[in-house]
């Protein structure tokens, strides 16, 4: 492997040799991996033994897992180039595999791919696993890999990955086990995007996804679009000893305390995402636990520039110094948020720029400003829903400042169904949720970039594009870091978007629901949980 290899097994601790050893990664893998870090034999066994030994404690196989999201749609699908909710990252992690995983560290590890190798990160080798077959028993095969990659290049599939998959510009197959991918431009972080959702691997020639063929951990039993999935264990599945459950069933209650309430009836094992006031339902109740993951994820309140009000000199600063930040974190999300100065890119990320100091609450200079865009005294519509995690309460917070300097906020609130697709982009001001990326490059590219395909606020930068792509090519990590904390700034000074805190994820779970991690795609160990968890007796 080359010094751009994905692992860097020199830094692996027993912990990350469990997560790799839960995703089907072999003894004698996991070994050469740690010697070529160099540690010496007998000191990998002993770390591979304790993992080992660990995990060996824990999982159960067996039992039906039933869990509840917050969000579905008529529109929900089980391809997963088109995937966009909550629910189509569940369904499509737990029917389908990707080349590379994310593991709770954020460092890309080995899935379907053996090997990632790479010389000047343009033109990248992947090797494939042997043995993988897909539900209806064809072997994976590099075809498979091609296929699936250049859906997101074709303008006829939709991909939601297209801005990120358009980066590819070549494939080959020097043998079935063997994928080349050439890109247009040098890109240091490809095994990373391409262990995002959105690129599952499907079999070669697949033009109907009214039933999942993966190669995942469950089979497609049920799948009723904006109503419910269910998956049974893949008795195939190329990891030994995965998946734990038998069966588990995924469906939306939208309602919070719905959700939360149907956990403590043992009607369900894990409702996700609850908002804090329905966490008082949940503390000191027994059999049920909170599971907290702070990772990036965001509820943003989005002014389109290209729209009026958001087109008026003035109104988008001033909006942005209306937010009491402080407030919505310590009492519309009860403590469960960092504090954000309308950067996308959290703390929890390499790339951060600390510089960016949160903005201040000041009434005085937003109604200075929205003073000299005309709006004052005029009555702005604002977009709400329970959709988008805290928004409602975010909402609340911001009209009561608004108030108080004679802008009036006409808020409304909307339902959960249909957000997404009828409100989401479109709206002149509205709320947005956002779940964390891996890298700036994925999280500007689906976003900022001026092609972005969720440009939410229509952004506009040619300079920014161009910093984009200079930083994607660069090997070079401290110039990377650089280009990517003045992108930052320029998306705070610049962009109709308000991030006022990174929100704590808190899904809440019955305590016989085990071996659920955190993750950086997102709570639901990143929506991977099936695979993974199992029940105690």
């Amino acid at each position: 492997m080359t010094d751009r290899s994905v692992t860097n097994w020199t830094s692996l601790d027993d912990a990350r040799i469990e997560d790799a050893i839960r995703r089907g990664a072999s003894r004698r893998e996991l070994l050469r991996g740690l010697m070529l870090g160099g540690v010496a034999a007998s000191a990998g066994a002993g770390i591979l033994g304790r993992a080992s030994a660990a995990l060996a404690q824990a999982p159960r196989s067996g039992g039906s897992l039933k869990a509840a999201g917050w969000s579905s749609s008529t529109a929900d699908t089980l391809d997963p180039a088109k995937a966009s909710l909550s629910t189509d990252y569940v369904r499509c992690s737990a029917f389908y595999n990707r080349l590379t995983f994310l593991d709770a560290s954020g460092t890309a590890q080995m899935e379907l791919a053996e090997a990632f190798d790479t010389k000047d990160a343009k033109v990248w080798t992947v090797r494939l696993r042997k043995g993988v077959t897909f539900h209806d028993g064809k072997p994976l095969k590099a075809a498979d890999v091609i296929y699936s990659l250049r859906r997101h290049l074709d303008p006829a599939v939709g991909s939601k990955a297209n801005a990120l998959g358009k980066q590819m510009s070549g494939f080959s197959a020097p043998d079935d086990l063997t994928v080349e991918i050439t890109l247009a431009n040098p890109n240091a972080d490809l095994p990373t995007i391409l262990a995002t959702h959105h690129f599952m691997i499907v079999a070669d020639g697949t033009t109907s996804f009214t039933k999942a063929n993966g190669t995942g951990a469950f089979t497609c039993e049920v799948f009723e679009p904006g109503v419910r999935s269910i998956g049974r264990r893949n008795k195939n599945y190329w990891k030994a000893n995965a998946p734990y459950l038998d069966s588990f069933e995924f469906f939306a209650i939208p309602d919070d305390s719905a959700r939360v309430n149907a956990l403590l009836a043992g009607d369900i094992q894990l409702a996700a995402s609850i908002n804090p006031r329905s966490m008082r339902l949940v503390e000191g109740q027994p059999g049920v636990t909170l599971s907290k993951t702070t990772s990036g994820n965001y509820t943003d309140f989005n002014m389109r520039l290209d729209l009026s009000p958001g087109d008026k000199a003035g109104f988008v600063e001033g909006m942005k110094h209306l937010f009491n930040r402080q407030l919505i974190q310590k009492s519309a999300l009860r403590g469960l948020a960092e504090i954000a100065n309308d950067q996308p890119v959290s703390p929890a990320n390499r790339y951060h720029n600390p510089e960016l100091k949160p903005r201040a609450y000041d009434p005085e200079k937003a109604k200075f400003l929205l003073g000299k865009s005309g709006l004052l005294g005029q009555t702005i519509p604002v977009i709400t829903s329970e959709a988008a995690g805290g928004a409602v309460d975010m909402a609340t917070v911001l009209q009561q400042a608004a108030a108080g300097i004679g802008l009036k906020l006409d808020v409304q609130r909307v339902p959960s169904d249909g957000y997404w697709s009828n409100y989401w982009l479109k709206a002149p001001v509205h709320f947005g949720n956002v779940n964390p990326r891996p890298t700036p490059d994925i999280m500007f590219s689906l976003f900022y970039a001026s092609d972005a395909p969720w440009n939410e606020s229509r952004f506009k930068s040619e300079a920014f594009d161009r910093m984009l792509v200079e930083a994607r090519g660069s090997l070079d990590e401290g110039k990377r870091k650089t280009i990517y904390g003045e992108m930052q700034t320029m998306i705070a000074n610049e962009a109709g978007t308000a991030i006022p805190v990174y929100i704590s994820n808190v899904d809440a779970i019955s305590t016989k629901l085990k071996g659920l991690q955190p993750n950086p795609l997102g709570g639901m160990m990143g929506y991977a949980f099936a695979e993974y968890v199992w029940l105690d007796a």
